[in-house]
């Protein structure tokens, strides 16, 4: 018998985040999240996205045994962003079973529809900082901390149940070159003695966080995104607790900061050493030896993977080659730490500008993951 309950309690949600961990357990690829990071994106105290989200996690249980999860949300801003009434499901993971999987998807269509919503969309999160996209290529490589991985049977059935395609990201693979490519050295040099524009260079994080570093990134982040499929931006609440969840761990020597003449910053690029072995070794816990493992893949001089967190450029500066000052100043950094390849992370295959960036380097479009939509009937 299969049954699809509610969660109700801080236990309920412990074990939503304990069944991905289970369920790809014997899996080389995936990257599990920390159990504690992904039940706290669901407590409204310290969620800021629950300002103007809604949301509602369900397990599925066969024969009395977890066998599925799902979480509904709601994302009002994006909806009165982009003029819509979608509700989303995201954090879906279950058995290789049609009827689980219908009966989650089913569950979590019932409840944005009681809710006004008339089509529902997903995998997706409360915003487009949470991980997003069903894995439908690239099912042999390894995953990394900011994206999903899934089994191959997930998009199957998604299509059977009458999912259409929303959207597609695609992710690369960028081989660190011995020598920079001289296209990128040229477009970079040209770019910085025409326009009156510097590299930030901060020494500490604390430096980073108090001198405003931190509040400009997102506020640029909002400018910059605000055209992405689904976006919503960034609240105040949430740039805050951004800054203060992940600014401190930031590796300088991978962020690079540009700014104009009136030090606003107008353009960031942001890397870190792969954490994913060090999430696999974790299982999904800090303690007693996951921080560890995670501490010690942060904090590597040498690394052979690199993930590419972010890339963001003002609208009014896009076009004018500040995407190879970036570049080129990451590469001398991670090319010393003797990386042999770049992870790009999730980007829009129709965002050309950012796709064509890449033209210049060795490249492997790895990965493509996808967001399915469906009219509620």
């Amino acid at each position: 018998m299969i049954e699809v309950k509610p969660t109700g309690s801080k236990r309920d949600l412990r074990r939503f985040a304990q069944f991905n961990i289970d369920l790809y357990r014997d899996s080389p690829y995936a990257v599990p999240e920390l159990i504690n990071d992904e039940v706290k994106l669901f407590l409204p105290e310290k969620n800021p996205a629950f300002e103007f989200c809604e949301a509602q996690c369900f397990l599925c249980y066969k024969d009395g045994k977890v066998v599925g999860r799902v979480a509904a949300i709601i994302n009002h801003r994006a909806n009165e962003t982009w003029g819509t009434k979608h509700g989303r499901f995201g954090y879906i993971d279950f058995i290789e079973d049609f009827e689980v999987a219908r009966a989650l998807i089913d569950a979590a269509t019932e409840w944005v529809k009681e809710r006004g919503m008339n089509e529902i969309e997903g995998p997706l999160g409360f915003t487009d900082f949470d991980k997003e996209g069903m894995l439908i290529h690239g099912f042999d490589q390894l995953g990394t901390c900011a994206s999903i991985y899934n089994y191959p049977y997930y998009g199957e059935y998604m299509e059977r149940m009458g999912f259409c395609k929303a959207a597609d990201w695609i992710e690369h693979k960028l081989f660190v070159p011995e020598v920079m490519p001289e296209k990128i050295e040229k477009i970079a040099k040209i770019v910085e003695g025409r326009q009156p524009i510097h590299y930030v260079n901060v020494k500490n994080n604390k430096q980073l966080i108090n001198d405003g570093w931190g509040k400009q990134i997102f506020e640029l982040t909002n400018r910059a995104f605000a055209k992405l499929y689904g976006f919503s931006e960034l609240s105040p609440r949430q740039q805050d607790a951004y800054i203060a969840q992940y600014l401190p761990m930031v590796r300088l020597e991978y962020l690079i900061m540009i700014a104009d003449e009136n030090d606003k910053l107008i353009a960031y690029g942001l890397g870190m050493p792969s954490l994913s072995r060090a999430y696999q070794k974790a299982r999904g816990r800090m303690f007693p030896f996951g921080f560890i493992h995670l501490l010690k893949a942060l904090k590597a001089k040498r690394f052979e993977i690199v993930d590419l967190m972010l890339v963001a450029v003002d609208p009014s500066w896009q076009g004018k080659g500040i995407n190879a000052l970036i570049m080129n100043k990451f590469l001398e950094n991670v090319q010393k730490a003797g990386c042999v390849y770049a992870e790009s992370n999730p980007e829009l295959d129709s965002n050309t500008q950012i796709n064509e960036q890449w033209q210049y380097f060795n490249t492997e479009t790895h990965k493509r993951r996808r967001v399915f939509i469906k009219k509620i009937e």
